[in-house]
């Protein structure tokens, strides 16, 4: 995605994650958000290094892009960006940043949303200028049915209360599915079938992915 200026006055939903692999939660998740909010399109970020995640061992980013582009090739409202892969090697993703680069990238014109797990908004406060990222984009935090974001109440203080404003939650059918659980199914060889998009696993089983060493 080239670092200009895009036109038009619809709005943007960001979904980042590291994908590994994209499956069919985060493909609901999106669609549902963008129907809600009356979204332009949604992007899909494949993360680099996620600075909650620097212990884990993630698949090459080029085949968690690869799984991406392949699990949103049939949705004419989703596109998949390299914004955080092509990144410098040794920068790690903090989501500030990349919504910056975003705001950039279609300006002042157009509002920005970013999609997560309603989990992860429990930790926003320990995020790199999480004030300054709710001021540039609004939050939809994803769950499963009967959750509540009471709990941030807690977590906010009295003089940054009215950051909550900028946050909503989007309630969608409960899938119990992860990337995690995909990849343990595909480590012990069990099926994966019908937890991903059926290009995504033939693109695991061609690769041979999470059973081999990764790259």
């Amino acid at each position: 995605m080239k670092t200009k200026k895009s036109q038009g006055n619809g709005n943007i939903g960001i979904m980042g994650g590291t994908f590994d692999p994209i499956h069919l939660g985060h493909l609901l998740a999106a669609e549902e958000a963008r129907e809600r909010y009356h979204l332009e399109r949604v992007i899909f970020v494949p993360a680099r290094t996620p600075p909650h995640k620097e212990e884990e061992m993630l698949s090459y980013g080029e085949h968690r892009y690869m799984m991406t582009v392949i699990g949103t090739i049939n949705n004419r409202y989703f596109s998949v960006s390299r914004i955080e892969l092509d990144a410098p090697s040794h920068a790690v993703n903090y989501t500030v940043d990349t919504i910056s680069r975003f705001k950039e990238i279609f300006g002042e014109g157009r509002k920005l949303f970013f999609i997560t797990g309603a989990d992860a908004i429990l930790d926003l406060t320990t995020w790199k200028g999480y004030e300054t990222l709710l001021s540039m984009c609004e939050f939809i935090a994803v769950t499963r049915p009967g959750y509540s974001l009471s709990r941030l109440k807690g977590i906010f203080d009295s003089e940054h209360s009215g950051l909550l404003s900028r946050i909503s939650l989007l309630t969608i059918p409960g899938l119990a599915i992860s990337s995690t659980e995909i990849r343990g199914r595909a480590r012990q060889g069990l099926t994966i079938k019908y937890l991903t998009t059926s290009g995504v696993e033939q693109y695991i089983l061609k690769n041979k992915l999470y059973i081999e060493a990764k790259k």
